[in-house]
């Protein structure tokens, strides 16, 4: 009889999870001598999709929005903080051999943890994907066009389809590809700001303040709005364990954590400070010619393909978390499989949106909301990992039967839906984005949808589950 052992690799990973072969492991448990790598190799994961000309983008906003350099700065950190929770919901992976989509099932139950992953998991990183691919078609475009030929309707459609295939290939091939590829990206990425930044700092005005500075409700109703802009990138990711998982469970729980929040952390503040001191000297209204008139010319083309580059190591990320969540849903089909119809289903939202309407006008917007469901989302994780000690049952994790550990009352645990349900619900009267919330308006525009809705989901959670979670 054939051994059940994988064969090991000359690489030192296991059979399963090579750069070089599409991984074979979707939702299923990672079995402990498939286990491999280092916590630290999660930090050039984290790194290579933050390092990208979105965060230069909503740095620059933060000016546009009134605030001074100062204030901008302060809200960049306070908001990156919120990578912290990344870093403590990538401890589950290693504990878990599990990715987020499944390990949610302790939180939601196994029925309720399948709507969980069609809203917060699949759909949403569908809409995300399709917006960052337009992101990269629009800078694609330029790039064509400075080669000479006209971006014609043709045109963008093959640059959409390259783009795409890149990006879905390497979420095809999954987990061993992404680590192996996102340390020289991250280089190359760090190496192309570093010369914007060089441009940036002979250029920006340190003193800057605005003409009119901002005062008493206004500021404050500026400054969450700010904290809750930059929170919305981490809070985006409540799949983080997605790229822990394939660790070793003796991973230090610290070092896990540590390097997935510094991988967040670090480059954001970097970068989207760089693009709130561009915008103390250049309109960052219209970032792409904004910048091109700080840098040199022929560097223009550079940046334009570290703009490509960094929006396919988001997507790529994204396409596969997204594939988990697919089939954590309850469609049979194998994980390689769903990360292409993801792409298929982004491809065809971006293409409608370039082409025939402004779709993605109308995403964008809805996409502001998220942090109203993803802020007690990932509170509700967060909470359940300390409750639980970090102490989950891979195995257990994998049984969806009627009988078994986490189908709670008919497949739902009350006590996580109430909870994210709940917070979502007061949250959503506390914003004031794409629409004005009932207690935003009566506090003049404050919108402090982020701490209510995450505070209320954890209290609620914590209360509901107290004493029945087994330490």
């Amino acid at each position: 009889m054939a051994s059940s052992t994988p064969a090991p690799s000359t690489s030192g990973h296991p059979a399963t999870d090579r750069p070089t072969r599409i991984e074979s492991h979707g939702i299923d448990h990672i079995p402990d001598e498939e286990r491999h790598g280092h916590p630290r190799e999660l930090f050039s994961i984290w790194a290579a999709a933050n390092v990208n000309y979105l965060s230069l983008v909503v740095g620059g906003a933060l000016v546009l929005m009134g605030l001074g350099l100062a204030q901008a700065i302060a809200v960049i950190v306070v908001g990156n903080l919120f990578w912290l929770l990344t870093g403590v919901l990538a401890v589950s992976g290693p504990a878990a051999g599990a990715p987020s989509e499944v390990i949610t099932r302790a939180m939601y139950g196994v029925r309720g943890n399948r709507v969980n992953n069609a809203v917060t998991g699949w759909a949403i990183s569908v809409c995300y994907f399709a917006l960052n691919l337009a992101a990269a078609a629009g800078a694609a475009f330029a790039l064509v066009e400075k080669a000479g030929p006209t971006a014609s309707t043709g045109v963008k459609v093959v640059v959409v389809l390259l783009i795409a295939g890149v990006t879905l290939t390497i979420g095809v091939y999954g987990h061993a590809l992404i680590v192996r590829l996102y340390l020289p990206i991250t280089i190359a990425l760090t190496a192309v700001f570093g010369v914007v930044g060089y441009a940036v700092l002979l250029h920006a005005d340190f003193g800057y303040a605005p003409d009119g500075p901002l005062t008493g409700t206004e500021l404050w109703a500026t400054l969450i709005g700010g904290v809750t802009l930059i929170a919305a990138g981490p809070l985006s990711y409540t799949t983080s364990a997605d790229f822990s998982r394939y660790l070793p469970a003796t991973a230090s729980p610290k070092a896990v954590a540590g390097w997935t929040a510094l991988g967040g952390f670090l480059p954001s503040v970097v970068v989207c400070s760089l693009g709130a001191l561009a915008a103390t000297v250049v309109d960052m209204t219209d970032p792409q010619a904004a910048l091109e008139s700080l840098l040199p010319g022929w560097f223009t083309p550079v940046s334009l393909l570290a703009l490509v580059l960094g929006t396919i190591a988001i997507n790529a990320m994204t396409a596969y978390s997204a594939g988990l969540a697919l089939q954590a849903v309850g469609v049979r089909i194998r994980r390689s499989r769903s990360v292409l119809v993801d792409g298929t289903v982004a491809v065809a939202l971006t293409l409608y949106a370039l082409l025939v309407s402004n779709f993605l006008d109308t995403v964008s917007n809805v996409l502001q909301l998220t942090v109203v469901l993803l802020g007690p989302a990932m509170t509700v994780y967060a909470v359940d990992i300390l409750l639980r000690r970090n102490a989950y049952d891979g195995r257990a994790l994998m049984d969806e039967t009627r009988t078994g550990p986490f189908w709670y009352t008919a497949g739902v645990n009350p006590a996580g839906a109430v909870a994210v349900l709940g917070g979502a619900g007061l949250a959503a009267l506390c914003v004031d984005t794409a629409y004005t919330g009932p207690v935003a308006h009566a506090l003049g525009g404050l919108d402090l949808a982020l701490p209510v809705g995450m505070g209320v989901s954890g209290l609620a959670y914590a209360l509901l589950t107290r004493g029945r979670i087994p330490r």
